[in-house]
């Protein structure tokens, strides 16, 4: 892993995939799953926004980053009346955080960014405050998006916004092998299909990791945090 980044530190993000309330509710419960495996764990965490956690550990991206790509749930859809069985995906990204590194910090032209103010919403979607603290900061020429609405003040939401943006993009870097983040000129879109785990609740019980071809029956004490059983098993 590159000196630019702090493994003890990272950013977990899930995002819904296509299949509407379906599959809002598969990044949800993605949330929830990776919530209690941090408390299990005995990790610290807190929401940055009301889809990214930034999580605290010894080597903590170690234990996380075979939890990046795209998980699939099959399950009976309680949002269909006829309870017809529905397929969702949902994108997991984990990225180590971005460490300051003096004059060698990464600069992004500010004509690249647009930056928007809204006010804080907390994970309920009830108002913090009635100020506009929440920061969402957009990189134009890779279309990357990243918000923070987990600070006080709006000042400590942008550079919250700025160190998660820098993440992203120095990991980017460091993947297509790119020195200068001026280079960066691809619009990065997640990439559906390449699912690395499946999650079956109906005809029958079953998780599957499709790099391992590894499969076990307790999806349930696996939705609930066990994601050591995925370990073990290996």
């Amino acid at each position: 892993m590159d000196s630019h980044f702090d493994t003890n530190t990272v950013y977990l993000s899930v995002f819904a995939g296509a299949g509407g309330e379906d599959a809002k509710d598969w990044a949800r419960m993605l949330l929830l799953m990776y919530k209690k495996y941090f408390d299990r764990k005995g990790l610290k965490y807190s929401f940055v926004n009301d889809n990214t956690i930034e999580v605290k550990g010894k080597d903590v991206y170690g234990l996380l980053k075979d939890e990046s790509g795209v998980h699939r749930l099959v399950r009976i859809s309680p949002f269909d009346a006829k309870k017809l069985r529905h397929t969702s995906f949902a994108l997991v990204e984990v990225v180590p955080a971005f460490q300051r590194i003096g004059a060698d910090d990464l600069v992004i032209p500010e004509k690249d960014l647009k930056i928007e103010f809204a006010r804080s919403s907390g994970p309920g979607g009830q108002n913090v405050n009635k100020v506009e603290t929440a920061v969402r900061i957009v990189h134009l020429p890779t279309g990357i998006a990243v918000s923070s609405q987990s600070e006080r003040s709006q000042s400590q939401n942008r550079e919250k916004a700025m160190t998660l943006l820098k993440s992203k993009l120095v990991k980017i870097m460091e993947e297509k092998h790119e020195k200068e983040v001026a280079n960066l000129r691809v619009r990065v879109e997640p990439e559906w299909g390449h699912e690395i785990r499946s999650y079956v609740l109906h005809p029958y019980k079953q998780v599957k990791d499709h790099r391992t071809g590894l499969k076990i029956t307790k999806v349930e004490e696996v939705l609930e945090g066990n994601l050591d059983l995925l370990k073990m098993s290996h």
